[in-house]
């Protein structure tokens, strides 16, 4: 069965060199656009580019303000920020993501604490969610969600549309509106992603993306913040390049901020990798389909797009019959010089999360030794 799979592997990437299990290309403008960046002579935080870049972001997402960041993990720090997440909160989300995505959360001096999964998204489970406030949260009489046995504050929830695959975005909104706790989308992984016509990262009060060097689109390192109002973009902006304020001939910072900003001639990679985004996702749609065909041959479930999705298909996935059966492909299919690899450690298991708050996790303490992420 794995000599099979590690030669339909190899049929269908049509090489018997090293296959990996995601790399950038760059079919467009990104040299023209790089070059002119560098001859231009602003190559760091002040160009151009970044504006462009900005106003591509708003056009491609329909978000009403775009702020390219250095990571993506500086974009969901400052957003967190932003939607009031301070010292000693809490902040809702889910504990198969990336290891940034809770980062960002203690970055703020808050905790995680985990709901469990949807078993077919593999995002936020509203439901999850809905039994965790209605069991352990109740809302204060100035309007804030507060945690009943330690009374801290739940300042955020922290949705993430892992491998690109839409969470379950409406359930989840809802629920968070009904308990007064701003939404920030975690869609690093998801542009491209929509749920019926919507990009991801536009439902809640704010959404991040991220364009490291693995991400469907690609300015080597940095992030975006996309924002619905102007306050709180500007908010952004502030503290995202110092909290300078300038005063005339003096330059003046008025609280502690971050040297968070893109620098012009990343952006300018990313305004020629976004020029691509159709095709980069129309390409992924297709290896989709593809795996979709075979991967049930050898016993192994598809993790497809939700209903009324578009999705971006970043890292393709699927479940394996058992922790032996994931742990046999990943051996034969790394020693074949193909790359795969596991999910997330699930992050109630990292040292430094531990002792966070959890809803006993079943359903992703189920599917986390089973996923596999295949070449994409």
């Amino acid at each position: 069965m794995y000599d099979a799979f590690v030669a339909q592997l190899r049929e269908q990437a049509g090489t018997k060199e090293r296959i990996a299990l995601h790399q950038p290309v760059f079919p467009g403008n990104e040299k023209q656009y790089l070059n002119d960046a560098i001859d231009s002579t602003f190559v760091s935080s002040v160009g151009p580019y970044v504006d462009k870049f900005e106003a591509a972001i708003s056009v491609v997402t329909r978000a009403p303000y775009a702020i390219a960041t250095a990571t993506g993990t500086a974009a969901l720090h400052v957003a967190l920020k932003t939607v009031g997440v301070g010292p000693g909160d809490l902040v809702l989300t889910q504990p198969l993501t990336f290891v940034a995505t809770c980062n960002a959360i203690h970055y703020c001096g808050a905790e995680p604490a985990f709901v469990d999964i949807d078993p077919q998204n593999l995002g936020l489970d509203p439901h999850a969610l809905e039994r965790w406030l209605d069991e352990y949260a109740y809302i204060d009489d100035q309007e804030n969600c507060r945690h009943k046995a330690t009374n801290k504050k739940v300042s955020a929830c922290v949705p993430m549309h892992s491998f690109g695959l839409p969470a379950a975005i409406l359930p989840l909104l809802k629920v968070c509106e009904q308990w007064r706790i701003p939404m920030v989308e975690d869609a690093a992984e998801a542009l491209g992603s929509e749920f019926r016509g919507q990009a991801m990262g536009t439902f809640g009060r704010m959404g991040v993306l991220s364009f490291n060097g693995n991400k469907i689109v690609t300015t080597g390192g940095g992030g975006m913040v996309l924002a619905q109002t102007p306050e709180d973009a500007a908010r952004v902006k502030h503290l995202t390049t110092t909290a300078k304020r300038l005063d005339d001939f003096a330059m003046f910072h008025d609280e502690v901020g971050f040297n968070y900003r893109m620098p012009n001639i990343n952006a300018a990679v990313g305004l020629a990798q976004l020029e691509q985004l159709n095709n980069f996702v129309a390409r992924k749609r297709g290896l989709a389909k593809q795996y979709q065909q075979w991967l049930p041959e050898f016993g192994l479930q598809f993790v497809d797009e939700p209903a009324d999705t578009h999705a971006n298909f970043w890292l393709i996935t699927a479940v394996c019959q058992s922790k032996q059966q994931r742990d046999m492909l990943l051996t034969q299919t790394q020693a074949n010089g193909i790359e795969t690899r596991p999910a997330w450690a699930l992050m109630h298991r990292l040292p430094m999360y531990q002792h966070c708050l959890h809803d006993g996790l079943t359903v992703a303490t189920q599917l986390a030794e089973r996923l596999i992420n295949l070449p994409s």
